[in-house]
């Protein structure tokens, strides 16, 4: 790989670009794409390092897609269809964890906290995978695809919430990012909508999309410095400000447009970068049963919920599937443990060829053989409401006789 600067960035945009092309022509996500592209590259073009300004892009780019994600879920429908979100988030989460956990301990024979990693790191749905079919595939908007994104945090916060519990290193930074996250939290959604009233939009200068950013670096800077991780705030800043984005509109699509363009294709294509075909060869035995027990646990965990939640077969399948994806939490809980020595390289490729291969094959099934159409989920949410409205209890006039 040269060391000129342009060139690097041009053979990366070059890559990200035929990705582009390649999705238009197929009909997939480009995300997958992207992923693929950086198997392509890593595997038959040698490229096969990354440097430090491609990862700081990277990084940047899973925070803003995060962000977005969390962005996307309207208040009202998560609060309308909270039953559903949580219910599937949470088992997608627990058996998943607690599947892989055991049969990395008592299958694999591998010790107690390199099968806690493997657990945290399969139990993971991509909200970046899902957030990108979502958006190209126009399904974003509707009450059905707000549910799937909201049990995906559902999920993912349990990722994370297990990882700090079983992992963290409780010190005084972490103290400090908890409080000044909660602050933060608190008064996002009034200081974004002062800086949309008072300074107007349609700036060229942007300030509402710089105060954003500049939001999100800090509490990624404090969340490093609390070894915890910085898209977990990008998240929750996005979840809070959603009701603030669901009245501008604008504002999403220029960073939707800069997240798109400049840094996801970095993201995805370096996380398809940690697949090597001769490590998969060799460890093809275990990569299946891991992928198998994932993508499995997963159905037995969301596709029952979401027939009891009215969806149609062909809606609940794909529901499952996009739940059985995973990539940013699953990469950053492996990267986890081989940066603190609990997994080695080995256990780590392992894992990262997984998550990976979990975040290209369900997707696939699901654009291919289960996808939904855009009235199909709008009149999910319909129904949904017509059911709860039945459910509600009538407020009948007392009668008083005298």
């Amino acid at each position: 790989m040269p060391d000129n600067i342009w060139l690097i960035a041009a053979i990366w945009m070059g890559l990200a670009f035929i990705a582009s092309l390649i999705s238009i022509r197929i009909g997939i996500s480009v995300a997958l794409i992207e992923i693929l592209i950086g198997v392509i590259a890593g595997n038959f073009l040698g490229i096969h390092g990354t440097t430090q300004w491609i990862d700081f892009l990277a990084m940047l780019g899973s925070g803003v897609l995060t962000f977005l994600a969390g962005a996307e879920i309207d208040p009202a429908s998560l609060k309308a269809n909270l039953k559903a979100s949580l219910s599937i988030g949470i088992l997608s989460f627990l058996i998943p964890f607690l599947s892989v956990w055991l049969i990395a301990q008592f299958v694999f024979g591998w010790g107690l906290h390199q099968a806690q990693i493997a657990g945290i790191a399969l139990s993971t749905t991509s909200v970046a995978v899902v957030y990108a079919v979502m958006i190209e595939k126009k399904l974003g908007d509707t009450s059905m695809g707000k549910m799937i994104l909201a049990a995906c945090f559902i999920t993912d916060f349990g990722t994370v919430l297990a990882l700090g519990v079983l992992f963290a290193d409780f010190n005084i930074w972490m103290i400090v990012f908890v409080v000044v996250m909660c602050i933060m939290l608190w008064f996002m959604p009034r200081w974004t909508k002062y800086l949309i009233g008072h300074l107007g939009a349609n700036k060229v200068s942007q300030p509402e999309v710089k105060f954003i950013l500049l939001v999100l670096f800090f509490l990624g800077g404090l969340a490093t410095t609390a070894k915890s991780e910085a898209v977990l705030p990008a998240y929750l800043i996005g979840l809070v400000v959603a009701g603030v984005f669901v009245q501008d509109k604008i504002l999403v699509d220029r960073m939707r447009t800069i997240a798109f363009t400049i840094f996801t294709p970095f993201y995805f294509i370096k996380a398809g970068l940690y697949v090597s075909l001769p490590v998969i060869w060799f460890s093809l035995g275990i990569i299946l049963i891991l992928l198998s027990a994932k993508v499995l646990t997963k159905v037995a965990g969301v596709y029952p919920l979401a027939r009891i939640f009215q969806m149609r077969k062909k809606e609940a399948s794909y529901t499952t599937l996009l739940m059985a994806t995973g990539l940013t939490f699953g990469t950053i809980s492996a990267l986890f443990g081989l940066n603190n020595h609990i997994i080695d390289q080995k256990q780590y490729t392992i894992l990262v060829t997984v998550v990976i291969l979990s975040a290209i094959v369900p997707t696939l099934f699901a654009q291919k053989f289960f996808q939904p159409e855009i009235n199909t989920m709008i009149a999910w949410g319909r129904l949904r409401k017509l059911s709860q409205s039945r459910r509600k209890p009538k407020n009948k006039r007392r009668k008083y006789h005298v």
